[in-house]
């Protein structure tokens, strides 16, 4: 167990040390959403909106993943008792 424990420990600090540093766009978006923004546009503001849809799926999913397991464990509590 201690060793599973400890392998997993190493690959996640061994990704994360050796990861390159990552920018958020590539650098024509980049240069775009800032220009955009000095002139008045609202690219940056759809960028942003497109980049929190992308964010919430995985949260929602964890959180239906999480009420299902809550609904369960409650099913097998109250047949238990």
């Amino acid at each position: 167990m201690f060793k599973k424990i400890a392998f997993i420990l190493f690959i996640l600090i061994a990704t994360t040390a050796v990861a390159p540093q990552v920018k958020a766009q590539c650098s024509m978006c980049t240069i775009s959403a800032e220009q955009g923004t000095k002139n008045g546009n609202t690219q940056g503001k759809g960028l942003n909106s497109g980049i929190l849809y992308l964010l919430s799926i995985p949260y929602l999913l964890i959180a239906g993943v999480g009420v299902l397991w809550y609904k369960n464990y409650r099913k097998k509590m109250v047949a238990s008792n």
